[in-house]
């Protein structure tokens, strides 16, 4: 069957646990490949939270999740995995030779000997803010990668949830003006943000929504109307911030046939799912006493790799060994975590 990448190991999500699972295959002397929806590596952290600080991660005090990811990153680039970003995980079928064979929405094929599936919550994609859709990628963004690139800029971001408040304080330092517009008078932000952004020089407006916004090449001004009184308010803003949220998907796992127990994959004590060759790690298992944090989940990669290894060849150990126990494992120079294919 016809395939245009051959590998040993294909993750499929690119998150802080498929990231550890591709270093981990590597280390177990593996080709890897890893597939992941979103146009860059990190999953939901860097997505959604890229610049807020992770306390739970074993080893750091305290790590901002864009510095957890590039370090994951680089830990994976060790072993030169080719990305396939941008391109959201489909169909799953199985070769001649009984392995399983996965295509992207965008037509790509990459047969591997064994998958594992660490795809967080699913296919994510952010809630349009359908009233500005012309400005997406000429001031309308969904995620901030680059705070950056938002200096000296009026920035208007709308939503009233963790994401929102997280952005807004971010961009602070950042831009000339920040404006929070949430169409409620609660928010459903962690209180402590609340109070860090009320003490910020950002303005909060809340009962109110963007409806529209003018400009020629990119967005100029944006208008928004007071839900309770019917005035519209035209602010300046060079950028707009939509936080609204996600919607999360994961009928394409449900569609390989893979044993599914409310939106999550039901694993056995190895990582294995229902489906031969496939397995999975991190939040979008299911087992009895699952905990549901980054920690888990890099254990939960490990635990899948090895097994899979073992598997496939059976005079394999189980146990790898220790890593102290072999110094420069690297295959050579990091590759570069955002190359795409």
């Amino acid at each position: 069957m016809s395939h245009d990448a051959d590998v040993d190991a294909l993750i499929v999500g690119a998150g802080p646990v498929g990231l550890y699972a591709a270093y981990y295959a590597g280390f177990r002397g593996q080709s890897v490949a890893v597939m992941d929806s979103l146009p860059e590596v990190g999953g939901q952290v860097s997505a959604m939270y890229p610049e807020k600080s992770l306390y739970d991660i074993a080893g750091f005090p305290a790590v901002r999740g864009r510095d957890l990811i590039a370090a994951l990153a680089e830990q994976a680039g060790r072993f030169r995995p080719r990305y396939f970003l941008g391109q959201a995980a489909r169909g799953l079928e199985y070769s001649d030779e009984g392995f399983p064979l996965v295509t992207t929405a965008a037509g790509t094929r990459v047969r591997a000997r064994f998958v594992v599936v660490t795809g967080g919550i699913g296919t994510f994609t952010p809630r349009r803010m359908t009233a500005l859709a012309r400005y997406e990628g000429s001031g309308l963004a969904y995620f901030v990668p680059r705070p950056q690139d938002y200096r000296d800029k009026d920035v208007v971001i709308a939503g009233g949830g963790d994401s929102a408040f997280d952005w807004a304080l971010t961009l602070c330092p950042l831009a000339r003006s920040v404006t929070l517009v949430h169409r409620r008078e609660k928010f459903r932000a962690h209180e402590a943000l609340v109070r860090e952004l009320a003490g910020s020089k950002a303005t909060v407006i809340t009962s109110a929504e963007i409806v529209a916004a003018s400009g020629a090449a990119g967005i100029e001004t944006v208008d928004v109307l007071a839900t309770t009184t019917g005035e519209t308010t035209r602010l300046k803003a060079q950028a707009v911030v939509a936080a609204l949220g996600f919607t999360a998907d994961i009928s394409a796992l449900e569609s390989w046939g893979l044993q599914v127990a409310d939106r999550h994959v039901t694993v056995s004590t190895t990582m294995a799912t229902s489906l031969r060759g496939v397995y999975a790690a991190g939040d979008i298992t299911d087992y009895p006493g699952k905990v549901r944090l980054i920690a888990v989940g890099f254990g939960e990669a490990a635990t899948a790799v090895n097994n899979a290894v073992a598997a496939l060849d059976p005079a394999t150990p189980l146990f790898p060994g220790h890593s102290s126990d072999f110094p420069g494992q690297s295959s050579g120079p990091a590759a570069p975590a955002a190359a795409i294919t």
